[in-house]
């Protein structure tokens, strides 16, 4: 585990690359969701949650199917399964009803705000937390926490980059690219203005997929050029 104090140095290091995001698309208001509550893509659609299903959108930006579930945060899919935190658990699903098939438990006592999958993982953000935690997909053991010195509020990989949605009170939202060891931020996308980050995930194809918290809105941000 990553030691607060240290982490959160290191989250204020001065050599961060900062550029302004570029946003590609922007989706929505989408019928019946006022809140988008985190995001994933299994490489055709991305998914929303949006408090009672889950809802895709197609590559054009309009609604496909949904699924009738408990949708109150992160979302996330490993290639076969949809993950979603519901009630303080992680339900694993199948994609093509929706149906329960495991339960993962979460950290206690957290105010989750993101999902994904990588290495092999689930991985977790904690909200005002302000950390990421790395979890083992059928015991939910904590393998690993990532601490920030922001509140998060989404995570992704891509292509072996630990990036998060991030905010504090009063500053704009970023979505940043830390180690995924340490904690520390090594570039940062600022988002405009108003504009926020509730649920973030990597399409494979250069793209990251943010949800707009209660704007209902999902934009499509450009992942930096390697």
């Amino acid at each position: 585990m990553v030691a607060p104090d240290a982490a959160r140095a290191a989250g204020k290091v001065t050599s961060v690359i900062k550029t302004k995001a570029e946003i590609l698309s922007e989706y929505g208001p989408f019928p019946g969701v006022d809140h988008v509550r985190g995001v994933t893509h299994d490489g055709r659609d991305a998914w929303i949650a949006a408090g009672d299903r889950l809802q895709a959108i197609g590559p054009d930006g309009a609604p496909g199917r949904s699924l009738a579930v408990r949708a109150e945060a992160g979302t996330a899919f490993d290639g076969r399964h949809l993950y979603q935190i519901a009630g303080g658990e992680i339900q694993k699903l199948d994609p093509a009803t929706g149906r329960v098939v495991a339960v993962v438990p979460a950290p206690p006592n957290t105010d989750y705000a993101g999902l994904t999958w990588a290495e092999g993982a689930l991985w977790v953000a904690e909200h005002q937390g302000r950390r990421i935690h790395k979890l083992d997909p059928d015991t939910g053991r904590v393998l690993r926490t990532v601490q920030s010195d922001r509140m998060v509020t989404g995570v992704t990989f891509a292509e072996g980059e630990l990036w998060h949605g991030a905010v504090e009170g009063g500053q704009s939202a970023e979505i940043r690219r830390v180690d995924p060891g340490s904690g520390e931020v090594l570039e940062s996308l600022v988002m405009p203005e108003g504009v926020s980050v509730s649920g973030l995930e990597y399409d494979g194809q250069g793209r990251f997929y943010a949800g707009g918290g209660r704007s209902g809105r999902l934009r499509v941000v450009r992942r930096p050029r390697r």
